[in-house]
């Protein structure tokens, strides 16, 4: 039984899909109009985890390859060989798609379906099979995953844009690069045996520890532009702290470009999403009740 449970987390990527599906709730919290029933807010999340975990299998499978030829990945199901690739899986996972599509399309609307499958498409097919092994850049595109998600929330809620959530949907666009960066930077043998450009292993440690230092500078400041127009106290705490961690962490790599930073700026990009979006909610969440 907990074989099976682990063999499902790591096939749909579940711990990627919750942090997705949080910014979506994120993207709820932050738009303002009628309250959505907590029925469509938990059917909205569990649409954007199902539809990330179908993106994520599908990662798995067509990556079999070059999973096997990477320390970090080669545990994964199909890279084993404890599943064996077939059509019935690539059927299956559009299945999981359409019926995450159709979840999203009931509890939130047509566009927010439209974004949670344009979230699962970037990352499944534009940054999977087109991207990844042809560009440097492949992950900047892919950063679009994470915003699409926050803006499904927020058309659930209002489909007409609004500041604060495109705000923070422009702010997960940022921070995907320098985390994904930092976690190639660490794992660089890994990436290089398996012939995947990211930046870290394409260019100077002076010019890609400049790039995530400048996505790292530019997101932090878009993140607390919110304070000009409304957000309050625990807003600011979160995306202030949470920024102030990553900056310094940046910082440090950008000094001292070695594996040990890398990750730890790795981690530290992890403490600033999370950060920020308890921010968003909390902040939101008090606004609400007073």
């Amino acid at each position: 039984m907990l074989a099976a449970i682990q063999l499902t987390v790591s096939l749909l990527k579940l711990r990627i899909g919750v942090a997705i599906a949080a910014s979506a709730l994120a993207g709820i919290a932050a738009t303002s109009g009628p309250a959505l029933a907590w029925w469509q807010t938990v059917g909205l999340a569990l649409a954007v985890l199902g539809a990330s975990g179908a993106a994520g299998a599908f990662n798995h499978y067509y990556e079999r390859d070059i999973d096997q030829l990477m320390g970090r990945t080669r545990s994964r199901p199909f890279a084993t060989g404890a599943f064996r690739a077939s059509p019935w899986w690539l059927a299956g996972f559009l299945i999981l798609l359409a019926a995450s599509v159709l979840l999203a399309w009931v509890t939130g609307g047509t566009l927010a379906a439209f974004f949670v499958f344009l979230g699962a498409f970037t990352y499944g097919i534009l940054y999977t099979v087109w991207l990844k092994r042809r560009t440097v850049w492949n992950i900047v595109v892919g950063g679009l995953a994470g915003s699409f998600a926050v803006l499904a929330g927020a058309a659930a809620v209002d489909p007409a844009p609004q500041l604060f959530p495109i705000t923070l949907a422009v702010v997960l666009f940022l921070w995907t690069p320098p985390h994904f960066w930092s976690l190639a930077a660490a794992k660089a043998d890994d990436y290089a045996r398996a012939g995947v450009p990211m930046l870290p292993i394409a260019v100077p440690s002076h010019a890609w520890t400049l790039a995530i230092l400048a996505h790292t500078v530019t997101l932090v400041a878009i993140s607390l532009a919110p304070l000009w127009f409304g957000q309050g106290l625990f807003y600011g705490l979160g995306a202030g702290s949470g920024g102030a961690i990553f900056l310094w962490r940046s910082v440090a790599l950008y000094r001292t470009p070695t594996k040990k930073s890398a990750m730890a700026n790795f981690f530290a990009s992890l403490m600033q999403l999370s950060l920020l979006i308890l921010g968003v909610v909390l902040d939101c969440a008090g606004t609400a009740s007073s």
